[in-house]
Parts: structure tokens; C-alpha cells; sequence
């Protein structure tokens, strides 16, 4: 797999403190804090007895993910967290390592990311026929396939990633784009088409790449999968009809301004946002291409000269609209990216400077879709249609205690956000 190949447009387990991704504290109740603050501990399982091959065993449950805190309402008069979501567009291991590298990043900044998977990156290359993709010929794909070692090496990735607390979505398979066919055509079944394949790649890579002998993956996917990117950013409207349709529970396939998420056909709207882009009029959305067309146009390596000035751009406005939630209304802060080295990596570097200057800030929660769809399902929906109503930047003018003195209702028992039962 290449970095061109990513192109988006406009777009052994232990309960130990010590072991925890989010990095933790025994707080005086017990509980455990971190990326997410206070939050009940959930227990885990030991890997080793609670496994159960799915299908051809390229999957199996092995329990609970690890290191996925229980969500808690927001008390009367508290200032909600900060949460940022740092997400990856067709994310696989190849030869630049990226992955990894940022996986590796995360544990070190108490964070936690989504890694959209796209599906052909688990099929081999002799195998393309297999896939058979809306509006295309069969054995089609913009973005390739896979060979059996870019799949061992993504699947380590994969595993390594879920077991430290982070989230597997799905970025589908073929990444079709534009018209004569492209993902904006698509209708709904059509959608579910491509979402029951990007499943099926996942839930069939070691029978497909003959590596039957490997370790499986520790999740269902059918379960684990709950939102997704499309490519391009395009075909959201009868994906969302889709997804909703398959249990889905959230969609990051379009732009917004930087407020409070609502819902829309049953799923979360955690769409990217627009901020600040420095020396400019105009707002830019978090993602690295866009950052890119806008700076050396589609051509991915531009003048060298002006490599370290557009990568501190791009962090500079990440920062900016950071900043500008984190003092102001507390919107959650949606970004996404790609495995690239485009304009010498050097988006690659903001990204990286951006997580080790927001992640450990105080109330500040670098979390997965998941952990942040998990926490406003916690939430009274009277407390989050009253933070909707704060416009980008805006902070509570009589102050967040105020604000939202109210006594929001209690989670119905069995709820996210509900205390947990007693053993």
C-alpha cells in the first residue's frame, strides 16, 4: 500500500493500573482515572480464557475490550470534558511504519484513536475477484490490494491497537470517488453491499491469504464495527439510511462547525469540523488533505522549501480550534487523517505535535468514536440539547456551574451512564 493509495477527498492483557493505554490513578472511590477521567473500571478478561473462533478463526471474542472506561453522566453544574478524536482514513501497516507510530504515540499521550480500516487492505492481491464492488467490475479497487505481508503486518497493528483500548471502524473497501460510479451514486442497498463485504475481508484474511496458522484477531467484528468514514466524504446520505439500518451507531462523512453533536437517522453525527487555517480568511477542515489541496494543490510533494512552514500551519489551526472549544463551549474536536507522507511527512509531524500538546492538558480526553458515542449515550439528553445551543467558541456567559445547574434525570438502570450494579 502506498500513501497515494489513501487519497480522501475534501477528506498478554492485564487488569494492572500500570497496563492501562489511558495511563490511570486509584482515585479515593476506587475507581480509575485517565484519558477519561473518573470512570468505573470494567473488568477484563484473561485472553487466554475467553476465547472463541469465529468462522475460519481470523476473529474471535475474547471478552470485553480492555481499556474502554464506563461512561458517567455529568453532574449538576460540571464543566463538560474536553474530548478529541483523532481518526485514520484507510488505516494498514506498510512500509512507513505509521501505524505503529502512532499507536505508539497514543500510549505515550494517555490517548485512545479510531482506525477506519479499509477492507481490500485485508485481501491479497490473487484474491481481488472476491470483492465485488456497486457500479464496478469485479477484483476493482482504487486503492489496491494487499500482499500477505502488508496483511500479517496490519493485522499485528490491528490486534496490538484493539487491545490497547482503540477503535477498529471500517473506511469500506474500493475508495470509488466522483461520478461514473463513484460511492455518491450509491444507493442504500448498494451501501450495504459494500459494508457486508468490508466485513466479510476482515472476518475471512486468513483464509483468503493462507495464513491459517496465525493468531486471530480479538473481536467480533460484526459487533465491534459501529461507524465508519466514506470515502471522499461522499454517498453519506443513503449510508447513513444503511447504517442505520445495520446497527451502526455513529457516521464522520461530513463537515460541521465546531458545536455539540446531535443525531440524525438513529446515529451520532460526529462529522470533521472547520477551524481557524492560519494566514487565511477562511476556515479549513481537520483533515491533513485538505490541508494539503489547499496549500500545494493535488500535487502530494510540493516545494521542500515550504514543507516545515505548512505542517506548522496545519498544527497551528488544529491548536487554534482546540483552543477555541477548550475555552469556549467544549464542542468535541473531530480530526482525520491518512498514513501519508505527503509534502515530506510534514503533516504526519503537526499531528504528532498536536497530540502531545492537547492529550495531557487537564479535562482533556483524547478518545476513539467509540468512547465518545459511549459518553453522549451516557449523557441526559436535556444536558446536550442545552450545550447545543452555545455556538462555536461560545462559553456559558453566567459560567458552566450555572449553566447547567439543573438536576439532569438519572440513566434508566442498565444504561450507559447508569451506576453500575453492585457485586
Amino acid at each position: 500500500m502506498t500513501a497515494t493509495q489513501r487519497i480522501a477527498v475534501g477528506v498478554v492483557i492485564t487488569a494492572s493500573c500500570a497496563a492501562w493505554v489511558a495511563g490511570c490513578a486509584i482515585g479515593s472511590n476506587g475507581s480509575k482515572t485517565g484519558a477519561l477521567g473518573p470512570q468505573k473500571v470494567r473488568p477484563v478478561h484473561a485472553h487466554g480464557s475467553a476465547v472463541r473462533l469465529i468462522g475460519d478463526g481470523s476473529t474471535a471474542y475474547t471478552g470485553a475490550q480492555p481499556h474502554l472506561p464506563r461512561p458517567e453522566r455529568l453532574r449538576p453544574g460540571q464543566k463538560p470534558p474536553q474530548f478529541v478524536v483523532f481518526s485514520w482514513d484507510g488505516a494498514g501497516e506498510d512500509s512507513q511504519k505509521l501505524f505503529s507510530h502512532f499507536r505508539k504515540l497514543s500510549k505515550a499521550n494517555h490517548a485512545t484513536m479510531t482506525y477506519f480500516l479499509s477492507g481490500v487492505y485485508m485481501l491479497p492481491e490473487e484474491k481481488r475477484d472476491l470483492y465485488k464492488p456497486p457500479e464496478h467490475s469485479e477484483g476493482s479497487s482504487d486503492i489496491g490490494f494487499n500482499d500477505e505481508q502488508g496483511i500479517a503486518d496490519t493485522v499485528k497493528q490491528l490486534r496490538l491497537a484493539w487491545l490497547e483500548g482503540n477503535e477498529i471502524g471500517t473506511h469500506f473497501n474500493g475508495h470509488f470517488c466522483g461520478k461514473n460510479g463513484g460511492v455518491g451514486e450509491w444507493s442504500v442497498a448498494q451501501w450495504m453491499s459494500e459494508i457486508a463485504q468490508a466485513k466479510k475481508f476482515v472476518k475471512s484474511w486468513k483464509t483468503n491469504s493462507g495464513m491459517e496458522k496465525a493468531a486471530p484477531l480479538p473481536f467480533d467484528y460484526d459487533k465491534e464495527l459501529i461507524g465508519a468514514r466514506t470515502p471522499c466524504l461522499e454517498g453519506q446520505k443513503n449510508f447513513v439510511k444503511a447504517a442505520s439500518k445495520l446497527g451502526f451507531r455513529y457516521d464522520t462523512s461530513g463537515v460541521n462547525d465546531q458545536v455539540w453533536p446531535k443525531k440524525r437517522e438513529g446515529l451520532w453525527d460526529l462529522s470533521m469540523q472547520l477551524v481557524p487555517f492560519p494566514g487565511h480568511s477562511y476556515e479549513q477542515l481537520t483533515m491533513d488533505y485538505n490541508f494539503m489541496v489547499n496549500q500545494s494543490g493535488t500535487q502530494t510533494q510540493g516545494d521542500p522549501d515550504k514543507f516545515d512552514y505548512w505542517g506548522d500551519q496545519m498544527r497551528d489551526g488544529l491548536l487554534k480550534g482546540f483552543r477555541r472549544a477548550y475555552q469556549g463551549n467544549r464542542a468535541p474536536l473531530v480530526i482525520g487523517n491518512h498514513f501519508e507522507s505527503w509534502n515530506g511527512g510534514t503533516y504526519m509531524r503537526a499531528v504528532d505535535e498536536v497530540v502531545e500538546s492537547v492529550c495531557n492538558k487537564p479535562d482533556v480526553r483524547c478518545v476513539s468514536f467509540h468512547q465518545l458515542a459511549d459518553w453522549l449515550d451516557a449523557q441526559d439528553p436535556q444536558t446536550l440539547a442545552k450545550l447545543r445551543t452555545l455556538k462555536v467558541g461560545q462559553a456559558p456567559k453566567q459560567g458552566w456551574a450555572s449553566f447547567l445547574s439543573g438536576h439532569p434525570a438519572p440513566a434508566p438502570k442498565g444504561a450507559p451512564g447508569a451506576p453500575a450494579a453492585k457485586q
